[in-house]
């Protein structure tokens, strides 16, 4: 094995690293630290559109759940949690459902935060639980996720069929 060096002008090595060798290594490593930072930092965007695809298939899964098993579910986002919950018809009280690994209480990722926007095209509290009714036959509602740059809505239509518009840049 040879040492780690560069052919001289009279014919024997010198130590050291030619200038092409040290730029090489520098972009190598400058190209691994960006997919790095990519992975392990997703940017608001990202993550905005992550979690409301997330919450669009959770909502379709509990409009359908809602009809067969025949009780009246509901939705709510407070702040940093999404909740889904259970309408009890002997005290007609909602309970949290707890029973459902899809409908469990979600945290979501800082920066995010959810409120309710809409339901059967009025504005309602940003707390508010939102009925998925056993027939099936829901009145259109849409949710809020945002970030401090960007806004996403997702919404259901009459039909239990979830939508996402965004994100769009909030300006700021």
């Amino acid at each position: 094995m040879g040492s780690v060096g560069r052919r001289g002008g009279n014919g024997g090595w010198k130590p050291g690293f030619t200038l092409v060798e040290i730029l090489v290594v520098i972009v190598i490593l400058g190209l691994v630290a960006g997919l790095a930072v990519a992975l392990v930092d997703p940017g608001e965007r990202d993550l905005s559109t992550r979690e409301a695809r997330r919450f669009a298939g959770a909502l379709e899964y509990a409009a359908a759940r809602a009809q067969w098993r025949n009780e009246m579910l509901g939705v709510s986002a407070d702040g940093g949690t999404l909740r889904y919950w259970r309408r009890d018809p002997a005290n007609d009280r909602w309970l949290v459902v707890d029973d459902d690994d899809v409908l469990r209480a979600h945290a979501l990722p800082a920066p995010l935060d959810a409120m309710a926007l809409s339901y059967a095209g009025r504005s309602l509290a940003s707390n508010a639980i939102v009925p998925l009714r056993a027939s099936g036959r829901n009145e259109p509602f849409a949710f809020l996720l945002a970030t401090p740059r960007f806004r996403t809505t997702v919404a259901l239509d009459p039909l239990n069929r979830a939508s996402i518009a965004g994100p769009d840049s909030t300006g700021s």
